[in-house]
């Protein structure tokens, strides 16, 4: 892959590339682009960007001051396999050409600004991140919503509502049961060569890919892992994972969703997201503690479950991010930690000696977040438990989801809701200002943006459930 931006212009002029796609993200999360005649780009646009209307990007400008620039970064560029004609993509970061300063609401800047700060404060210059995505691919899906009306159908072949369904062929009855889709082989898995070219087309995109495997639910609940990597970059990643895996189901006929909750009463997707700290090449997270942890790592785990409600208005930042935040379905709701207890919210692998695999694994976020945003949180929240050494308490070794409810009584739990977590967001935020990763604009615009687009409009809609409950009252 091309470092520098002489190399992307040689490998443009080698590879007789003709359209240039530049993507960027906006601020909930989705990528947006805008495809370039090649001769668009020289050397001067990996500096002073290329120009383009901001004001209809979600939570971004007014119409009077709409003219921005996306910059791209040379390091990101892939030929896109999902192209006709051979086109060279990269990502950007957006700035401001009045200013010639990065724009404060980019979410790749507030990525690049958290490691600058954990640079600053001088406990390390290198945040590692591993983020595990889990998804849905369906073989329909239909949703609609208006006055007098409102629903949603989703259907897989795997799905085990269709045990008794009539199929062309005869239906062959391979159906994970609910809660028993980890792991089984064909023909009960029927996704291995989809998820194999996913994995495989990740790769020609530039991401370190590890594996992939069918998840705990019916109804085609997949996940593909790639390798750990440095804060930005692994964001980068993720946003091309998504890219990728929809792309490849399309391709197939197939939808993807990464809603944490898009079936009743069998497991949700989430985003377990490893993280560590590492120094002049050297691991900071081993050491002589619990789980051979370091101080540092301890501390950093408390700076998490501290900040943990007001974290997941990031982490966890849609409204049906909180229908999979539910005791009975493996959710980490328990803010607690523990060795190797998927019951905790906050994990600690078992990974042998070895100090450059010593990590945590944060289990509450899911792949709804803005990647950038998410974990440049996640590294404020652990910067503060090690600046101010937040105790995280003791660890707790036993599996939460057998506790009686006087015992879960004693353990905090995740918010309820994301009113509850947009509320805790409001009041607990010096975490994320503090060297200057987070505004208070955006701060703020975050959180009218979630309450007027997500959480009011959703309070004022009758839920489809809720005729089954009350319409004979």
């Amino acid at each position: 892959m091309p470092e520098t931006p002489q190399e992307v212009l040689s490998l443009i002029k080698e590879k007789g590339i003709k359209i240039i796609d530049l993507k960027f993200i906006d601020m909930p999360g989705i990528w947006q682009h805008c495809s370039f005649y090649y001769d668009q780009i020289d050397e001067s646009s990996f500096d002073e960007g290329v120009p383009f209307d901001g004001s209809s990007i979600r939570g971004w400008k007014a119409i009077n001051e709409s003219d921005m620039s996306m910059v791209p970064d040379p390091t990101t560029a892939w030929i896109d396999p999902f192209m006709a004609e051979p086109t060279l993509s990269m990502i950007c970061s957006i700035k401001e050409p009045r200013t010639g300063e990065w724009y404060n609401r980019c979410p790749r800047t507030i990525a690049r600004k958290a490691i600058d700060y954990l640079s600053s404060t001088g406990i390390g210059d290198t945040a590692f991140v591993g983020p595990e995505a889990e998804f849905f691919i369906f073989d329909d899906v239909r949703y609609d919503q208006s006055e007098n009306k409102s629903y949603y159908y989703v259907d897989s072949v795997e799905g085990r509502w269709n045990s008794g369904k009539e199929e062309p062929g005869g239906n062959l009855g391979y159906k994970p049961r609910y809660k028993e889709g980890y792991f089984p082989v064909a023909p009960t898995d029927t996704a291995q060569d989809i998820r194999t070219e996913m994995l495989l087309t990740m790769a020609e995109c530039g991401v370190p890919i590890e594996k992939h495997h069918h998840e705990v639910a019916t109804g085609g609940q997949n996940e593909l892992g790639f390798r750990f990597d440095t804060l930005v970059r692994a964001a980068d990643h993720l946003m091309t994972y998504k890219y990728v895996i929809k792309n490849v189901a399309k391709k197939y006929g197939k939808t993807v969703t990464f809603m944490p909750k898009p079936l009743f009463n069998d497991n949700g997707s989430g985003m377990h997201t490893h993280q560590s700290i590492w120094k002049d090449g050297q691991p900071l997270f081993w050491g002589d503690d619990y789980a051979n942890l370091s101080k540092m790592a301890l501390h950093y785990i408390g700076g998490i479950l501290k900040h943990a409600p007001a974290l997941l208005a990031l982490t966890n930042p849609t409204t049906n991010s909180y229908k999979r935040l539910v005791p009975g379905f493996e959710a980490p709701v328990n803010l607690a930690y523990s060795q190797g207890n998927r019951s905790a919210s906050i994990r600690i692998p078992l990974s042998g000696t070895n100090p450059k695999a010593k990590r945590l694994e944060f289990r509450c976020p899911d792949a709804t977040c803005n990647p950038y945003l998410a974990f440049a949180a996640m590294l404020c929240a652990g910067i503060d438990g090690i600046k101010n050494e937040i105790d995280p308490g003791d660890p707790l070794d036993v599996d939460i989801y057998d506790l009686s409810p006087e015992e879960l009584a004693k353990i905090p739990s995740t918010p309820g809701s994301l009113l509850d977590a947009l509320k805790a967001l409001e009041a607990d935020h010096e975490f994320l200002t503090a060297g200057g990763v987070f505004t208070e604009d955006f701060i703020n615009n975050w959180i009218e943006y979630k309450l007027d687009n997500e959480v009011n409009p959703m309070r004022l809609r009758p839920h489809p459930y809720e005729f089954a409950l009350y319409y004979d009252c």
